[in-house]
């Protein structure tokens, strides 16, 4: 655990450094085979059962994709937290969707993942493999308490 925790920190802070030479957070990476990209999540509170819980400075919606052309053999999004964010950061009721849209923008299908009652550290999901029915986009999108906090794509290209 430790280690994927390493590596999960790794890609974060690698995504981090990739944003802040593309110039704008949650920017789309064009990709003709592979990508991986992170959008930073802004600091915010939210309420749980009675409680308040809050998430610092620090935190990343990291999402890869792997594939050729149309075919996506693998997609992955979660949520990474470095430093201070990584010791403290709790999500509750966190759900993650994939929404594809076509080259003019228009989503044409969203995979809405699971709300997970539960708190979690670092909030995880795969999708399974496809090809999508034209070229585009696809996004990861991270919701808690129902509200959309981050979001972060790739291009699918030729």
């Amino acid at each position: 655990m430790r280690f994927l925790n390493t590596v999960r920190g790794a890609v974060a802070a690698l995504g981090v450094c990739a944003l802040a030479a593309a110039g704008s957070v949650g920017a789309v990476a064009p990709a003709h085979a592979s990508a991986t990209g992170s959008a930073a999540i802004g600091s915010f509170t939210y309420e749980v059962r009675g409680a308040t819980v809050k998430v610092p400075v620090g935190c990343f919606l990291t999402h890869a994709v792997k594939g050729s052309g149309k075919r996506i053999t693998s997609q992955l999004a979660g949520v990474d937290c470095v430093g201070v964010a990584a010791t403290f950061s709790q999500f509750c009721n966190w759900r993650i969707d994939f929404a594809y849209a076509d080259t003019n923008g228009k989503t044409y299908k969203t995979s809405r993942g699971a709300t997970h009652a539960e708190c979690a550290g670092a909030p995880l999901r795969n999708a399974a493999p496809q090809t999508l029915p034209v070229y585009g986009k696809t996004c990861a999108k991270l919701y808690l308490n129902g509200k959309l906090r981050a979001v972060q794509c790739h291009y699918v290209t030729k």
